[in-house]
């Protein structure tokens, strides 16, 4: 029965490697090349590192799209059609994510492929490039050493996920062997080569929320969130405050004020009231990263220093 599977799943990804074509192929393996998108009229475009967004000048026709969309599913056991019109997975056989949607959501069948970035760039390497200071750089590496909660905010393509490997090398270089990191996802982007990690991904019956509750009996020295974007906020947070430090997560906002209001807006998906106190307890440090037309850049490091009913958080720049 396994050999059976094995064999399956082996013709499904030849059919992927069909479907994606010559073109697409090509921009897999492009590393300038970081995301690649299909729109509805079929026209693919590229965002590129140091070009941004353009279109490439290949269109796809509708059919192809789906059908590749359907071989993605099948090689991960399941579906995409009209009663399950969202795919969300790594693509396989790649070392990239894959967003696919299907009508009736959309007009036709759409998918956006963002890759993994190839190399972990350490902090030295964002200092070396000019996107960090040294005094952000050093406070960084302080937060790292003294087991501070770090969270990491930007908008889309910002680098968040590349910022948080970066702090995880430094975790690896300035803490014990032995330390137990358990990284939480939805995909898996994340890359830590500790010799006591362990990763965890979200499925149909497991989101983020329910595998923080689960990670807290894996005995974690530190718990990392890829990205909290819902109610596993509040779980995430009560973790990193009761015995679990130096965590690191990333969240969808601007700036260091922005991404403290969106994880109170998070938390409170869980069904409970504001939570400004329990957050000021558990972040201790938030970074900001933005994308520029020259690459990435660290604009800002805040510490938390507390709520204040009055005057709400405490930040002070670094």
């Amino acid at each position: 029965m396994s050999s059976s599977r094995s064999e399956h799943v082996r013709r499904l990804r030849q059919k992927l490697e069909r479907e994606l074509g010559r073109e697409l192929l090509e921009t897999l393996d492009d590393p300038s090349i970081v995301e690649v998108m299909v729109n509805s009229d079929g026209q693919v475009w590229l965002d590129r590192l140091e070009k941004g967004v353009e279109k490439a000048g290949i269109v796809i026709v509708s059919t192809r799209v789906e059908s590749l969309l359907g071989t993605v599913a099948a090689v991960r056991g399941g579906v995409i059609n009209a009663d399950v019109p969202i795919l969300e997975c790594e693509l396989p056989g790649y070392d990239a994510r894959i967003e696919g949607i299907v009508p009736p959501v959309s007009r036709a069948p759409i998918f956006a492929i963002r890759k993994h970035s190839s190399v972990v760039r350490s902090l030295q390497d964002y200092r070396a490039a000019g996107e960090l200071d040294a005094t952000h750089r050093n406070a960084l590496c302080d937060a790292i050493r003294d087991r501070r909660n770090v969270v990491i905010c930007g908008g889309t393509g910002s680098g968040k996920t590349t910022l948080a490997n970066a702090l995880l090398l430094e975790k690896l270089r300035l803490g014990s062997p032995a330390q137990r990191i358990v990284i939480l996802e939805d995909t898996l982007e994340l890359q830590c080569r500790g010799e006591n990690v362990v990763s965890l991904r979200t499925c149909e019956s497991a989101d983020l929320a329910r595998l923080v509750r689960a990670t807290l009996r894996l005995r974690p020295d530190t718990i990392v969130v890829g990205e909290v974007r819902g109610r596993e906020a509040l779980e995430m947070l009560k973790a990193w405050n009761t015995g679990h430090p130096g965590g690191i997560t990333t969240v969808h906002a601007n700036d260091a004020g922005a991404a403290l209001s969106r994880l109170d807006q998070l938390v409170q998906e869980a069904g409970v009231p504001s939570q400004p106190q329990l957050i000021a307890e558990a972040v201790d440090l938030v970074v900001a990263i933005e994308r520029t037309t020259t690459g990435r850049r660290v604009t800002e490091v805040i510490r938390v220093e507390g709520y204040e009913r009055a005057n709400g958080f405490r930040l002070r720049e670094v």
